[in-house]
């Protein structure tokens, strides 16, 4: 595979245009081509030797949409195909305060959670720092945006993968797409979503980025969790917890769990009771989520019913909580799902050039 110009700040691509022995302006002409989503071999204003010369190195389409559903709320899931023929996904919601596109840090995932099906065909490789922003460029310039008027307004790490297990270029991308010039979404707008690796949150903690860091709890005791998690078995609540608090304290901004309500498993009374213990007193939010249905898991979400019951219990504990609005259900929303359904071979397209 040939190298992706997304991966290239513009001082790089200034040093490239250097290198090349072109003109300097061109290094502006090609870096806002990029961040208008444009193929290589498009970008205005370029002259065709430079295209070529840079062809021979870039890859001129790093990702492209090769499948789109439209949800009846109006919730828009991605499949793209990477360079490599590797298939990812993402999914674009539409908020009062924005839209968010939810983005992919790695092709599948090692983490296991049962719950989850980007997991289901283990980790293939991690993305780069250029093809993670080049969901967002790509999305953005379909939906009409530019650098100047987006229209991905914020973005969650919450695709395929696990992005703290993606530590490097999940911080360059970050630090690239808001800079001056570019995209520039701020980290304020970046939630990045983690099982709970708890050595990398620490060193999250030391970036100096502002991000909504979001931990993937699930579940009130360690032995529980690990049924469904296997990070588990390497790093305790208690720890995690810890880092959270060594977050806050370096950030000053609240994080948020994810709990993801599943029958038979975490719904109940007493596991409301057991997590307001847990968390009463913490500058944190708790985000519960019915579970998304993964025909190749054995889990099942709990219900409407038992979900307003466990809100209300928290909310009496004093615990900050919502229940999230289940949006693209209908469309396989949940990560992972529509990769799976498409390629049986690990996440690879079947055939180069094949859409179905």
């Amino acid at each position: 595979m040939k190298e992706i110009l997304a991966d290239y700040n513009l001082t790089q691509m200034e040093a490239l245009v250097r290198e090349l022995g072109e003109k300097p302006f061109r290094a502006k002409q090609l870096f806002d081509g990029v961040m208008r989503g444009h193929d290589l071999s498009s970008v205005p204003a370029l002259p065709k030797p430079l295209v070529q010369k840079l062809l021979e190195r870039f890859e001129d389409r790093p990702l492209e949409v090769i499948k789109t559903l439209t949800s009846a709320d109006g919730t828009e899931k991605y499949l793209y195909r990477l360079a490599d023929g590797n298939l990812i996904e993402g999914v674009f919601m539409r908020y009062k305060y924005g839209n968010t596109l939810c983005v992919s840090t790695q092709v599948g995932c090692r983490m296991g959670c049962r719950f989850c099906a980007s997991t289901l065909g283990g980790l293939v490789r991690n993305l780069t720092s250029g093809e993670m922003l080049s969901q967002v460029l790509k999305v953005n310039a379909a939906h009409g945006g530019t650098p100047a008027k987006r229209q991905v307004t914020n973005v969650v790490l919450m695709g395929s993968g696990e992005p703290l297990d993606n530590y490097d270029n999940v911080i360059k991308f970050v630090r690239d797409m808001a800079a001056e010039g570019g995209i520039n979404i701020s980290p304020r707008n970046v939630s990045l979503s983690t099982c709970g690796l708890v050595p990398q949150m620490h060193e999250l903690a030391r970036e100096g980025l502002p991000l909504n860091l979001t931990v993937s709890l699930h579940h009130v005791t360690d032995e529980e969790r690990a049924r469904t998690m296997p990070v588990a078995k390497a790093y305790k609540i208690a720890d995690i917890l810890d880092a959270c608090t060594d977050y806050f304290n370096a950030t000053g901004r609240r994080y948020i769990f994810e709990y993801s309500l599943i029958e038979g498993e975490n719904s109940d009374a007493a596991h409301a009771r057991a997590l307001v213990k847990l968390l009463k007193g913490r500058p944190c939010h708790v985000n519960l989520i019915r579970l998304n249905d993964v025909k190749e898991r054995d889990l099942a979400a709990a219900s409407e019913a038992a979900a307003r019951e466990f809100l209300r219990l928290l909310a009496e504990g004093g615990v900050s909580a919502t229940l999230r609005r289940r949006m693209g259900a209908d469309i396989g929303g949940a990560c992972g799902q529509l990769r799976a359904s498409y390629a049986g071979n690990g996440g690879a397209c079947p055939k180069s050039g094949e859409t179905r």
